[in-house]
């Protein structure tokens, strides 16, 4: 007797794709994602995930840009809870970026590799955009108050965001102690806070 193909019947089956793909890519590396594979995890028939995903490259974009996503929310969140200081946001920006950084390693390599990938999705490049909005903004913000060094806004930022990725490197490949990374992102702003002040003429 013939075996019926499993219905496509899932709550939400985009979400639970991504969730599912983004669990492989952490513990497997992207090489191992397949839509077969993820729709038979998910219990849906092979072809359901193709109503979302047209093939895996779309299915890598769109994981991508839903990190972006997050990581622009979880950054706006703290900065937002932060108060008005210039140095307690750019700490809470800078604990936010490498608790993300360090929770999703993967996901990160995946993000940015995916944002400078020729022919990318404007709705990834915009993604990625929107995720650095706040703390480019608080460097302009900076720069107006008298706090930061003036110059390109990107320039100025670059430098804080390679010292706290090149931190979350250090966590990830275990050459820092993941349980002293929080004193160590504390002093690494407070260094950053005072190298990005003007200095005197």
């Amino acid at each position: 007797m013939a075996v019926s193909p499993r219905p496509y019947h899932h709550g939400n089956l985009r979400a639970a794709l991504l969730a599912r793909a983004e669990q492989t890519l952490s513990q497997e590396g992207a090489g191992e994602l397949s839509l077969r594979e993820l729709a038979r995890q998910v219990g849906v028939s092979h072809a359901a995930p193709r109503r979302h995903f047209p093939d895996k490259r779309a299915l890598l974009d769109a994981l991508a840009q839903d990190g972006f996503e997050r990581l622009g929310r979880d950054l706006r969140e703290a900065m937002e809870a932060a108060g008005e200081r210039f140095e307690a946001r750019l700490l809470a920006f800078a604990r936010a970026y490498v608790a993300f950084a360090t929770r999703h390693a993967a996901l990160l390599e995946l993000m940015f590799a995916g944002k400078h990938r020729p022919g990318a999705a404007d709705s990834l490049r915009a993604a990625a955009d929107r995720a650095f909005e706040a703390p480019l903004a608080l460097i302009t913000e900076g720069q107006a108050a008298g706090e930061v060094v003036p110059g390109d806004p990107e320039r100025v930022a670059i430098v804080a965001w390679a010292a706290l990725q090149g931190l979350a490197s250090m966590v990830n490949s275990g050459m820092l102690d993941r349980a002293a990374l929080d004193d160590v992102v504390a002093d690494a702003v407070h260094r950053l806070v005072l190298g990005l002040r003007p200095r005197p003429r």
